[in-house]
């Protein structure tokens, strides 16, 4: 593929990254309608109040709000084709995306180990099918990062590595946004 035809590809590939980031907002907004419906069934259980932390959560929001920022930062690099800052910038974003998903997988074995599974309730099946699923998309995003740092390395920055990281970046700047919805709705309106 010659440049020409790749930056021609280039809207191409945007557009309809941009229709599968609209997919996703369809299965989130499922998700959260789910979540809505279901939060208040607890069958006699625990009910958000009594099981999230706040600032647990609001240490996951400032990790993965500080990701995006690096995430960013290594898209403005890519622009100024500068590889050596584009390898740093991803680096610490995978580094905060996996301490941000390490915090998520922690927060899930003290709720399975207190007896909160997603087992449990109507509630905690909703918040399991929410968070995790937000989780999978973080641990989706870390493998990405992972394939483009070897794919910049051996190729260099070209048209398709820019279309790639570029495609990255508005995936990881979605799950944020999602993320914000997830810290709003269940951890923040969740605690009376």
């Amino acid at each position: 593929m010659t440049a020409h035809s790749a930056s021609e590809a280039y809207p191409k590939t945007i557009f309809g990254f941009w229709i599968y980031l609209m997919t996703d907002c369809l299965l989130f907004g499922s998700l959260f309608a789910t979540y809505a419906v279901l939060h208040n069934n607890t069958n006699g259980g625990p009910e958000a109040a009594d099981v999230f932390s706040q600032p647990y959560a609001l240490v996951e929001t400032l990790l993965l709000l500080a990701s995006s920022f690096t995430c960013g930062l290594a898209l403005i690099a890519m622009r100024r084709n500068s590889k050596n800052t584009v390898f740093l910038w991803l680096a610490t974003t995978f580094l905060l995306g996996a301490g941000f998903l390490a915090l998520e997988l922690n927060e899930f074995y003290h709720l399975v180990q207190e007896g909160n599974s997603w087992q449990r309730s109507a509630f905690f099946s909703s918040f399991f099918a929410l968070v995790s699923t937000h989780g999978l998309h973080i641990a989706s995003g870390l493998l990405w990062i992972v394939v483009m740092i070897v794919q910049i390395a051996v190729k260099g920055i070209t048209w398709d590595t820019l279309r790639r990281i570029d495609c990255f970046g508005m995936f990881w700047h979605f799950l944020d946004l999602i993320w914000i919805f997830i810290f709003t709705f269940v951890y923040l309106m969740g605690v009376k």
